[in-house]
């Protein structure tokens, strides 16, 4: 046992929550960034100027979302170079077999392959044919024979919340607002979860609302000690930067909280905020504004495919409140009463930036 202990050392394996919960979720989402969201803006942004080619560069971002999921996880699992070369191969396989829940086939199944391919990389004289041999054959297997189902688990599973936010949006929409913003806080990634359970719709929204009231919240709420810089960093950057204060003091991490609760019914029930762009952007919130810019794609594709006939003055306005102005006010309405009652102190929210 301690022979294999040491082998896995050796091999930088290391089976933890952290490394494939935390360390390969976050790499996932950034991989999905890289290709289908940064490609589906490419190709919102052709289709409203009717510029071709932007379509088509977004269409080649798009074609490549197992791929480059597939590459990023093995990035960060610290594969050598033809074992992150070859999970082009297995990323391409378990997204396409996998279906609507392609990116979390791509995650269980690229993980395995990775590990597998690092644990024979250069243990033979023919590394160059074993090792992409091992890591591409076992992928496809794994996705020939498992990423179908995976795939099926995932859909059913995010099917099963979509269909409960719609049965009922109030109740669901606190649930599913608070869970995905505190997600998006901590060092997981919210984006990847509604991806690999393909959240859109009413939960989609409702997982916006809850990335925002983060986001926003904090970036408001502590600007006092932050200004400017702090503000951008966590407002169109991630509310995470505060995860070092929260461990420090839980606490500061209700008014967000709270204002998901709030913002969540809101968007379900008031404004009936729908994601029906990409799902990834359920989780961003306002990072880089990709959650809106979802929300908008959403928009289009529904007025494209005949179920909505044009984007509303009400539309627009439950985008701005429910990303905004609901999360601003509220949070820093709620921040104003705990720093007067003492439960937030003076630098308590300070980022070192």
């Amino acid at each position: 046992m301690e022979k294999f202990k040491q082998f896995l050392k050796r091999k930088d394996i290391e089976i933890s929550a952290k490394r494939y919960g935390i360390d390969a979720l976050g790499a996932m989402a950034q991989g999905l960034f890289a290709s289908l969201l940064i490609g589906t803006i490419i190709s919102t942004v052709g289709e409203q100027l009717g510029i071709e080619i932007l379509i088509t560069i977004g269409g080649y971002a798009k074609a490549v979302t197992g791929e480059a999921m597939a590459v990023a996880i093995g990035y960060s699992l610290h594969c050598p170079p033809l074992v992150l070369f070859s999970l082009v191969a297995v990323g391409h396989a378990a997204n396409a077999l996998g279906g609507a829940g392609g990116p979390l086939a791509v995650l269980i199944i690229a993980v395995i392959s990775a590990e597998f391919g690092k644990a024979v990389s250069k243990e033979t004289k023919i590394d160059i044919i074993v090792t992409p041999l091992v890591t591409i054959i076992l992928g496809a297997l794994l996705s020939t024979f498992c990423a179908p189902a995976i795939g099926k688990a995932a859909s059913a599973v995010g099917a099963a919340i979509m269909w409960a936010t719609e049965l009922q949006p109030f109740l669901m929409g606190i649930i599913i607002s608070v869970i995905v913003g505190i997600a998006l806080t901590l060092p997981i990634s919210s984006a990847a979860i509604c991806a690999a359970l393909s959240l859109t719709g009413l939960a989609g929204g409702a997982a916006l609302a809850g990335c925002c009231a983060q986001m926003v919240g904090f970036a408001v709420m502590s600007f006092k000690e932050n200004g400017w810089g702090g503000f951008f960093a966590q407002g169109i950057g991630t509310s995470m930067l505060q995860m070092g204060n929260i461990v420090k003091k839980p606490r500061i991490w209700l008014p967000p909280i709270i204002v998901s609760a709030i913002t969540g019914p809101l968007a379900t029930c008031l404004f009936q905020l729908k994601m029906n762009g990409a799902a990834v952007a359920s989780g961003m919130g306002t990072c880089g504004l990709v959650g809106q810019i979802g929300v908008y794609t959403g928009w289009i594709n529904d007025i494209a495919s005949g179920t909505k006939s044009a984007i509303t003055a009400w539309d627009w306005a439950g985008l701005i409140c429910i990303s905004f102005l609901f999360p601003a006010v509220l949070t820093y309405i709620i921040g104003a009463g705990f720093r007067k009652i003492g439960w937030i102190k003076e630098n308590d929210l300070k980022l070192e930036l």
